[in-house]
């Protein structure tokens, strides 16, 4: 393959910035990991960090990927749920309210309940998909229905509810109480009659003898109106694509006018299809010139909370992503970027608001002096890109990509 000049690659290890671990003798994941592709990069480039979250806005991947593609969440940002219908193609009226809507393992749909698992195991996509069904034939009407989604996470549509009341709920993400008391969310439902009355109805259905996984309950968050995103190739000059096994990352892409690129068996686990990843990444460069590749398991295994897994997740990346793109692009004019889109530490096991580390790295770029790449490494720099939707346009100028 012969790519021209200034093709610019974003490779995002989803959630990867920790902060240092007792059990790992006081390092982070990606500092306990063998990341020799990431280390080279970095030793030849220029690391810094990003704010990829905006002032007062919750540090989720929606908002983070959102910044990293180049928009700004405070303004174009309604919602996840938005997002992840705008990946199924669906359409809408200016006032319906999406939400996304988790299968969730609770104790109880009650003010003593506790979330167990905000993914009810790992829930497949073959065993998600018959309980969505049924809940749609049991529940679905004029002004609530239910879309199927991908493993764990799902679509609640609410005809005419973007004007109204239940815009303005807010229900945690369920990704932020693993273990947690689940009371201020059980009060927030009860504010909606409707929401509450299908929430609670869900929850009884999904107990059913039928129903062998451990999902027990619906879990809608995130809601908003309808995405409208600028065109990314008209923003920057680019032909982009996105890669990733999420909905989310999909939506944001198709919003832009960007292609998806599918590719069977990726799973946003450790068990992803890492090659058919780079495969894609390597054919669509053929003709174009920008290519997010999304990796979801780091922040999966940073939610897990074992860190053992995440060292695992960072190592696979480096070697299964990082470094089959490098052999195979070596001598050629490519603009290397990468990162994380937020911080999902081991301790928290959810997302934080921390800037996160990138590293930029192009034919002749001066290097910033550290010799290996991770959090304590992009500070060391005093680089700081204050706005996150900033990066993209910095990176572009700085390697000379802008068209």
């Amino acid at each position: 393959m012969s790519p021209k000049a200034s093709k610019v690659l974003f490779l995002i290890a989803d959630g990867f910035g920790d902060w240092p671990l007792d059990e790992l003798n006081g390092r982070t994941p990606i500092e306990a990991a063998e990341t020799p592709h990431l280390d080279e990069l970095a030793r030849t480039g220029i690391l810094g960090r990003c704010k990829t979250i905006p002032q007062g806005m919750a540090p989720g991947s929606d908002t983070a990927n959102m910044s990293l593609l180049g928009f700004d969440p405070a303004r174009y940002h309604t919602g996840r749920g938005p997002i992840e219908a705008a990946a199924q193609g669906l359409r809408f009226e200016p006032d319906d309210l999406i939400w996304r809507m988790n299968l969730v393992n609770l104790t109880s749909l009650a003010d003593d309940g506790v979330m167990l698992d905000y993914s009810s195991g790992h829930i497949t996509t073959p065993q998600a998909a018959p309980l969505i069904e049924m809940l749609q034939a049991e529940l679905g009407d004029e002004t609530f229905s239910f879309v199927p989604g991908v493993q764990y996470r799902h679509l609640l549509i609410q005809k005419g509810g973007a004007n109204g009341p239940d815009a303005r709920l807010f229900v945690n993400p369920p990704h932020d109480l693993t273990n947690k008391s689940i009371a201020a969310d059980v009060e927030a439902f009860a504010a909606s009659p409707e929401l509450d009355r299908i929430v609670r109805r869900a929850a009884e259905l999904l107990a059913g003898p039928e129903n062998t996984t451990k999902a027990r309950s619906i879990w809608p968050w995130g809601q908003g109106g309808p995405l409208l995103l600028p065109d990314f190739r008209e923003t920057f000059g680019l032909r982009g694509a996105v890669i990733s096994a999420v909905d989310l990352i999909k939506g944001l892409g198709l919003a832009s006018g960007m292609e998806v690129l599918e590719v069977e068996g990726v799973t946003g686990l450790l068990d992803t299809n890492y090659q058919g990843k780079v495969d894609a990444a390597l054919a669509f460069l053929e003709h174009g010139d920008f290519v997010f590749l999304h990796v979801e398991a780091p922040d999966e295994c940073g939610h897990s909370g074992i860190a053992a897994d995440k060292v695992e997740a960072m190592r696979r990346f480096d070697a299964r992503i990082v470094g089959p793109l490098r052999e195979s692009l070596a001598g050629q004019d490519i603009v290397w970027v990468a990162a994380c889109d937020h911080y999902t530490p081991i301790v928290e096991r959810t997302h934080t608001t921390d800037p996160v580390p990138f590293l930029l790295q192009f034919p002749g770029c001066t290097p910033s002096g550290p010799e290996s790449f991770s959090e304590a490494q992009a500070d060391s720099t005093g680089l700081m890109i204050e706005e996150g939707h900033a990066l993209l346009p910095w990176i572009l100028r700085q390697s000379g990509a802008a068209k």
